[in-house]
């Protein structure tokens, strides 16, 4: 499992499968996007405005990434 979270955009994903697969986008609400895999499983979850609705503190003990944009 990875977890990304991009400040500039205020993007976190976790990703739950990290085999390589095609996957389609279903939004479920305004701010959550799932990525559906092989046999319908949830591939990763994508969390827009991840600020209002998710404390990354509280994910410990995993650890997250903070992205950085190339300069």
């Amino acid at each position: 499992m990875n977890i990304l979270y991009n400040d500039k955009t205020d993007l976190l994903y976790i990703r739950l499968d990290d085999r390589k697969q095609d996957v389609v986008n279903r939004r479920v609400s305004e701010d959550i996007v799932l990525d559906i895999g092989e046999r319908d499983r949830i591939v990763g979850i994508e969390i827009l405005d991840a600020s209002k609705h998710v404390a990354l503190e509280r994910l410990l003990p995993v650890t997250y990434e903070v992205s950085k944009v190339a300069l």
